[in-house]
């Protein structure tokens, strides 16, 4: 008998748990189902929704899914009025382009005179200003010596003719250190030459002067060339000008025509009630989690598994059975009823 009421508390056991899980599980269920209808709640109210709106300039444009309500598309238009005026910029815009392209022929003179200017000042500048001053002083002195030969034929012409052409003072002798002495000569010789020498002084003094300048002519020349440069290039740059003003004025009528697109994109962000989204979720949330243990409770499984865990069901089933049913008049010992030793049936071992 006691293996019969063991089997009896376990089968009760077993069926209240069998049934108490199902509950549970179906409350775990409706609990999920909550939560993800309360998350389809929040995330609805936190949707972006665009509202339309028309300027003078333009409209905007969205587009949502019938079904679901998204946002599909989004876009704007032109007043009429501002679309004819950008497509005259635009026009003019594509005349100024293929101005610009013919820039760089129109300013190719500038560029062959500044390579002729760097040409010729690479040539001045290929001397040293001392080398220069060497060749000026000699072409100086070429240009001179003609006249200097015909003033010298001149002045001894004159000393002949007044008997004075051998005539020479003011000869010294040699010097105690070696250095030659001073030649005898008549004064209007002496005077010539001196003046031939205050010439030569002069001509040196210009002759570095003119290498210098020679020197800093022939950089100014790569200068002036690189001007000439500078003046194309920003010639070329300054002929996209009007391409850049009219194509700014397409852009800058498209851009009024988008302020109805951006105005209507901020207020859809602000339509979006984050606040309100998230007290519908956590609402949602607490609400499920409530009603969880209210669903997961099963009266009737309690009742089973504690009625199998009761003392008087296990004393009922038990040993006090067993004494209860020897008094019957089946007789005092049971035999054949299973009860008396719990393991006989009918006079059968089991």
């Amino acid at each position: 008998m006691p293996f019969t009421a063991a089997l009896i508390g376990g089968g009760a056991s077993l069926l209240g748990g069998l049934i108490g899980g199902n509950s549970a599980k179906r409350a775990a269920q409706t609990q999920a189902d909550a939560q993800l209808k309360a998350a389809q709640l929040a995330a609805d109210e936190a949707r972006f929704r665009p509202v339309g709106v028309t300027t003078r300039f333009g409209q905007s444009n969205f587009t949502t899914d019938p079904t679901t309500g998204r946002v599909t598309g989004a876009g704007y238009t032109l007043t009429p009025e501002m679309k004819a005026m950008q497509d005259r910029f635009l026009g003019l815009a594509g005349g100024g382009l293929t101005q610009a392209e013919g820039a760089q022929q129109q300013f190719a003179p500038l560029q062959g005179a500044a390579q002729g200017l760097f040409n010729l000042g690479q040539q001045y500048i290929a001397q040293s200003p001392q080398e220069a001053a060497q060749q000026y002083m000699a072409k100086q002195q070429e240009l001179l010596a003609p006249s200097r030969e015909r003033q010298y034929g001149a002045l001894q012409n004159q000393l002949f003719q007044t008997g004075r052409g051998g005539l020479s003072v003011g000869a010294t002798g040699a010097r105690p250190s070696g250095a030659a002495g001073l030649g005898a000569s008549n004064p209007e010789t002496e005077a010539y030459y001196n003046a031939l020498a205050q010439q030569d002084a002069q001509l040196a003094a210009q002759a570095m002067q003119a290498g210098q300048q020679q020197t800093a002519f022939g950089a100014g020349l790569f200068g002036t060339g690189g001007n000439l440069l500078t003046q194309g290039y920003q010639g070329q740059a300054g002929a996209l000008a009007p391409y850049q003003a009219y194509l700014s004025g397409a852009t800058g009528l498209e851009n009024l025509g988008q302020q109805p697109l951006e105005i209507g994109s901020a207020l859809g962000g602000r339509n979006a009630n984050t606040a309100g989204s998230n007290a519908l979720l956590q609402g949602g949330m607490s609400a499920a989690q409530s009603n969880y243990a209210a669903n997961a409770y099963n009266p009737f499984a309690t009742a089973l598994t504690g009625f199998s865990q009761n003392p008087a069901f296990r004393n009922m089933t038990g040993s006090g059975a067993q004494a209860a049913f020897s008094q019957t008049r089946l007789g005092g010992s049971g035999f054949g009823t299973g009860l008396a030793y719990g393991n006989q049936d009918l006079g059968g071992f089991i």
